[in-house]
């Protein structure tokens, strides 16, 4: 096939044009890594000509506002250069509805050299290919010289004009992408793409200097002098890449798909859906920074860095393609970490409880669903408890009956009282927690695991005398009234600590029917009818009064009525804040009723007044 001088062709490319920047590819600087991968393909395609031939790749920047890509690689003949333009013909033919052929694009483009050079058009208004065959070294050199308009022109050179085989091209910017083209963006993203190529590659500036791109082998491939010195380097290489100093690092080796790596142990705890993601190289080339698919879910603490040669990549080369190869590494990575975990409780207790401090909730995820690492680690992990935050395994030597709560407000109600009784209670109210403990007594023969709500816990409080209750009959018979009104009853009990007036205490039956009464209140005529229909007779929660605190006895021997209906009230209004229960609007105008009440009566009182903030022309007490 011979090709006039300056024979200009046309064919559509705007449509597949819009459809690479908008849809395929997620940012235009994807141009720059199309370029450096048809590079490193002619190169290898050459080397299987030519074990001996070059392998380099050189960026030029300042190139009439764009950049040069050169490559020493296969090159193209005029024929190979006819071929994927008629390739790039067939990609960009519309559907019947007049809609491009999505799926005839990635057939016939992604891996070939036509939907690289395509990608460019992105961030190039004219885009110069010369390139010269290793295949034939009779066939001249040739120039493919196309615009983003559709047209394009193809010329062989003159006999010499290409010394080498080998492809250039070069960009020239179009005036919405001249940024991307920019010589300090060209360089990082050059490095942020090409770190771990096999193949030299440099960008020149254009005054000459030339800077390298990549570093190779990589860090866990490198020798080193000593076990230290390779974590060491390791640990650089975190400190450059993500900006942290790694707890750890793991090694990764899965020679089916050709991946090694490393994974690093995050040192502060990570939300699971907030994770960066992973770094995945293919063939040493970036496919992406945010490979989330490549790790289990549990895994969130950690973020890796590999490169492999047998996963395979989705259209747009960014991310990993979702099969049962994917599926298989996902599940040698996460048996590899937990290896790691078996290895640190094994070998370095020390840091396993630092790796433990900071993500306890990613290995109690794992734990649920792995009984080896249950076994393990179950004992390590640090729960809430009335003892403090501590491990199982500490508090179960210290308490063979381990209770535990199902809320985080049932904890909070009976912690303090619990502790004092010497009952060992678990908060049970965090994920997870509750379903590991009451896994305990697998790990730990002869520790025994129960339920607990707050009413056992008044079960163990000390019953106080006949006559000391009976003497306390009129307030009992006031607070009762007065609590009355919240739903509550009344009862006198003596517990410790003695500072502790009273607490308010509720099974989850009070609980939900509270709830369901507060939904019934503020809904419309239907709903209300149907959460009315779901009412029960719930037994109703107790304010427990500490007859050892001395409070309690001085309020109990108040006579004005007034001051005593206002001091009950604050002492509900106190046991409903240390019991962390949330608040409703009629429990915040209770405290606010009863503080200014109090603080009137005190008023009074200083003033040496006869009026009481009870007598109706002196009641200032209403809701705030």
């Amino acid at each position: 096939m011979s090709t006039e001088p300056g024979h200009t062709f046309q064919v559509d490319l705007r449509g597949l044009v819009d459809l690479l920047s908008h849809h395929l590819y997620s940012s235009p600087k994807v141009y720059l890594r199309e370029l450096m991968q048809n590079a490193v393909d002619a190169i290898t395609a050459r080397r299987l000509l030519d074990a001996s031939a070059p392998a380099r790749i050189t960026i030029r920047t300042g190139v009439d506002g764009g950049i040069q890509v050169e490559d020493s690689g296969v090159g193209l003949t005029e024929s190979d250069v006819h071929t994927f333009l008629a390739t790039i013909g067939r990609s960009s033919k519309r559907a019947e509805d007049g809609g491009l052929d999505l799926s005839a694009a990635r057939q016939d483009f992604i891996g070939q050299f036509g939907i690289g050079l395509l990608a460019c058009f992105v961030v190039a208004d004219e885009i110069t290919v010369v390139s010269r065959s290793a295949r034939d070294a009779s066939a001249p050199a040739v120039e493919w010289r196309g615009r983003s308009d559709g047209t394009y022109r193809i010329k062989t050179l003159p006999p010499g004009s290409v010394a080498e085989p080998g492809t250039t091209v070069t960009l020239v910017p179009r005036a919405d992408g001249s940024e991307w083209l920019e010589p300090g963006r060209v360089l990082r993203l050059a490095r942020h793409f090409g770190s771990l190529l096999r193949y030299d590659v440099e960008v020149v500036d254009k005054f000459g200097d030339a800077a390298k791109v990549n570093d190779t082998p990589p860090v866990w491939d490198r020798p080193h002098g000593s076990p230290l010195a390779r974590r060491q380097a390791l640990a650089g290489y975190a400190k450059a890449l993500f900006d942290f100093t790694p707890l750890d690092t793991i090694d990764l080796d899965i020679p089916l798909v050709g991946l090694k790596g490393v994974a690093f142990v995050l040192p502060t705890p990570v939300h699971p859906t907030k994770h960066a993601g992973h770094r995945v190289h293919l063939k040493g080339m970036l496919l992406s920074d945010q490979a989330q698919e490549l790790v289990p879910d549990w895994a969130f603490f950690v973020s890796c860095v590999v490169d492999t040669t047998g996963l395979r990549p989705t259209a747009s080369r960014e991310a990993l393609y979702e099969d049962e190869t994917l599926a298989a590494v996902r599940d040698a990575i996460g048996e590899r970490i937990r290896e790691w975990l078996v290895g640190l409780a094994a070998s370095d207790l020390g840091l396993l409880r630092r790796f433990l401090d900071v993500h306890h909730l990613a290995v109690k995820a794992l734990a649920r669903y792995d009984d080896r690492l249950l076994a393990l680690l179950l004992p390590w992990l640090p729960f809430e408890t009335t003892d403090g935050n501590v491990s199982l395994d500490e508090f179960a030597r210290a308490h063979p009956v381990v209770l535990v709560t199902q809320s985080v407000e049932e904890f909070r109600q009976v912690a303090p009282i619990a502790a004092s009784a010497g009952l060992g209670v678990v908060n049970g109210g965090y994920v997870y927690d509750r379903e590991l403990v009451l896994r305990l007594p697998e790990i730990r023969p002869g520790v025994t695991v129960a339920d607990l709500d707050p009413e056992t816990v008044s079960a163990h409080l000390d019953t106080v005398d006949p006559a000391a209750e009976l003497a306390a009959a009129a307030f009992l018979a006031r607070a009762r009234a007065v609590c009355d009104k919240f739903d509550t009853d009344v009862a006198l009990r003596a517990f410790q600590p003695v500072g502790v007036p009273a607490m308010l205490v509720d099974n989850r039956e009070a609980r939900h029917e509270r709830r369901r009464a507060e939904l019934s209140a503020d809904a419309d005529e239907l709903w209300a009818g149907i959460l009315g229909s779901l009412g029960s007779s719930a037994p109703r929660a107790q304010l427990i009064v500490n007859h050892l605190n001395p409070l309690i006895r001085r309020i109990a021997d108040i006579g004005d009525a007034a001051l005593s209906e206002t001091a009950i009230e604050a002492l509900y209004g106190q046991a409903l804040l240390l019991s962390r229960r949330p608040l409703r609007p009629a429990d915040h105008a209770l405290l606010n009723r009863s503080f200014i009440g109090l603080l009137e009566f005190a008023a009074h009182a200083a003033a040496g007044t006869t009026d009481r903030a009870g007598d109706p022309d002196t009641d200032i007490r209403g809701d705030v």
